[in-house]
C-alpha cells in the first residue's frame, strides 16, 4: 500500500502542475470589452476619491 501512495503522489503533483500551467497560459481578457472599460473607469474614479481629500494635510516625518 505504501508503494501505491508513493506512486500516486507524483502523479497528482504532475496533474496539478498541468492544470496550473494551463490556467497560467490562458489568453488575457479582451481589453476592448465595454464592461471592462467601465470597470476601469470606476477604479480610476475610486482611486481619485481616495487620494483627493485624504487626511489633514500633514506628511509623515515632517
Amino acid at each position: 500500500m505504501a508503494a501505491l501512495a508513493w506512486l500516486i503522489i507524483p502523479i497528482v503533483a504532475a496533474l496539478l502542475a498541468m492544470v496550473w500551467a494551463g490556467w497560467a497560459a490562458r489568453p488575457p481578457r479582451a481589453m476592448t470589452d465595454p464592461s471592462s472599460l467601465a470597470e476601469h473607469q470606476r477604479f480610476l474614479a475610486a482611486m481619485e476619491r481616495s487620494t483627493a481629500g485624504g487626511g489633514s494635510g500633514e506628511r509623515v516625518g515632517e
